[in-house]
């Protein structure tokens, strides 16, 4: 048995994932806006940290079984270029904003960000959903 032989299986996981990860986020962002202290438990923290692992590890597995390199697909390469910014987006938004205004912008800008990665991932082209509006 190959390891591609798993690809449906590691892909409806990586769909999966990208789901829980998305709401989990969005649940902490509206919570820490809200003013919620559970956002930032160890617990919450912890399981947040588990689901992105998993999640990368089936990205990086889809990866090897498509023996695609995400430097050279260019809609790999954007999406590995958001990535970065939407984890910093993020900590911004749950940790780091020093006012309730601020929280919110970052909060927003990271969920574009994550958005514009699943755009970039169904549409496989780099501009995403912008790729089917501007033609």
């Amino acid at each position: 048995m190959s390891l591609v032989d798993f690809y449906p299986h590691t892909r409806i996981a990586h769909i999966a994932l990208v789901s829980i990860s998305g709401s989990l986020f969005a649940a902490r962002g509206l919570a820490t806006i809200a003013g919620a202290r559970w956002p930032s438990l160890m617990p919450v923290r912890r399981a947040s940290y588990l689901i992105d692992t998993a999640l990368l590890t089936a990205a990086l597995l889809l990866l090897a079984m498509l023996r695609l390199n995400p430097f050279v697909e260019p809609w790999l390469a954007a999406k590995l270029v958001l990535l970065p910014a939407y984890v910093v987006l993020g900590v911004m938004a749950l940790r780091r904003a020093r006012s309730p205004r601020s929280r919110v912008a970052w909060f927003v800008a990271a969920l574009a960000c994550f958005a514009m990665m699943v755009s970039i991932a169904r549409a496989h082209h780099p501009l995403g959903f912008l790729h089917a509006m501007l033609g």
